[in-house]
C-alpha cells in the first residue's frame, strides 16, 4: 500500500501557482508570500481524511485572502506619495507561464492596469483569464452570485482593454528597444528618444516617499522627452543590466547612486508606458538575481 504524500509536500506542489495567483491580484510578491504561508498554515490544520483539500481548495483560500488584503491596502495605495507601481518581480519566481493568458496577466503593465479594477473585480479576471474558471466556479470562490460575476468580468475586460491589446514583440526585439531607450536617454540624444514613444506616451516613476522622484504620472511625448532628457543632464547613470521581470525584459541600473529598474510597455512598435521603481522596498525581488553575467552586451 502506497504511503500518504505529507501535507507539506502536497502543499509545495502547488506553492508556485498560488503565488502567481496571489501576485496577480495583489501586485506585490512580499504580500503574495504571507497570503501563501497562511493558505499552508490552515492547509496544514484541515482535516485530509475527505476530498475538500484539494488545489481548487486552496485557490479558493489564496483567493478569499489576498481578496480581503487588497481591500485593506487600497486605502493605502490611495495616500501613498507619488504613483504606486506593482513590485517587479523576476520572471521564473511567478509561477508557470505555460499559456498566453497566464504570461499575459503577469506582465507588469497588466498588473499595473489592474490597479483600475475593485477587488471583486480584480478576482473574477484573473481566475477566469488564468485558471479558465466557470463564472459558477468564480462565484463560490467569492461568495457572490454567477450574474454579477459575468457583469464584474464584462467591466473589468472593458478597463482593461486599452492596456490589453497591444502588439507584443519577441522577447529580443523587446529587449533591443529598451536598451535603445536607455540610450537615448543617457546620451541625451532628444530626436532619437522622440523617435521610440507613442505620443500619448506615459512615464511613472515609484519612489514610494523613500528616494527623489517625480510625485505624478508624465504624460504626452513632449513631456516626457523633456523630463527624461533632465536626468542624464543632472544626474550619472551606471551600466544597465538585463533582468528577466514579469515575463519581459527589464534593465535594473543605478542613477545617481539610486538603485532602479526600468520596463517598458509597447504599442505597435514603439513605447507607450515607461516604469522607473526607485523604491528599495520594491526592488528584493529583482536584485537578488543581478550578477556581472547579466550586465548588458553579455550573455546571460
Amino acid at each position: 500500500m502506497e504511503t500518504p504524500e505529507p501535507a507539506a509536500e502536497q502543499f509545495e506542489t502547488y506553492r508556485p501557482l498560488l503565488l502567481g495567483l496571489a501576485y496577480r491580484l495583489l501586485g506585490s510578491m512580499g504580500d503574495a508570500e504571507d497570503i501563501v504561508q497562511d493558505a499552508h498554515l490552515r492547509w496544514t490544520g484541515t482535516d485530509r481524511t475527505g476530498t475538500r483539500v484539494t488545489g481548487a481548495f486552496l485557490v479558493t483560500v489564496v483567493s478569499r485572502l489576498a481578496l480581503e488584503r487588497l481591500r485593506s491596502a487600497r486605502a493605502a495605495r490611495e495616500a501613498y506619495p507619488g504613483p504606486w507601481l506593482p513590485e517587479p518581480v523576476a520572471t521564473e519566481a511567478l509561477g508557470p507561464l505555460d499559456t498566453a493568458e497566464r504570461r499575459n496577466t503577469v506582465a507588469y503593465a497588466t498588473v499595473h492596469l489592474m490597479e483600475r479594477l475593485s477587488p471583486p473585480e480584480r478576482a473574477v479576471f484573473v481566475l477566469r483569464a488564468v485558471f479558465e474558471l466557470s463564472y459558477g466556479e468564480i462565484a463560490r470562490v467569492i461568495d457572490t452570485t454567477e450574474t454579477s460575476c459575468r457583469q464584474m468580468h464584462l467591466r473589468g475586460a472593458r478597463r482593461l482593454a486599452a492596456g490589453r491589446d497591444r502588439f507584443a514583440l519577441a522577447e529580443d526585439e523587446h529587449a533591443k528597444l529598451l536598451t535603445r531607450f536607455l540610450e537615448a536617454v543617457q546620451s541625451g540624444d532628444l530626436a532619437a528618444l522622440t523617435d521610440l514613444l507613442t505620443d500619448d506616451v506615459t512615464a511613472w516613476n515609484d519612489g514610494g516617499g523613500k528616494v527623489r522622484a517625480a510625485l505624478r504620472p508624465i504624460e504626452g511625448r513632449d513631456q516626457v522627452v523633456l523630463f527624461l532628457s533632465g536626468l542624464a543632464v543632472r544626474r550619472p547613470f551606471g551600466t544597465p543590466r538585463r533582468v528577466d521581470v514579469n515575463g519581459r525584459p527589464a534593465m535594473a541600473l543605478t542613477v545617481d547612486g539610486i538603485d532602479q529598474l526600468v520596463t517598458i510597455d509597447v504599442r505597435d512598435g514603439l513605447i507607450d508606458g515607461t516604469y522607473a521603481v526607485l523604491n528599495p522596498d520594491k526592488l528584493g525581488h529583482v536584485r537578488a538575481r543581478l550578477g556581472p553575467a547579466d550586465a548588458v552586451g553579455n550573455e546571460r
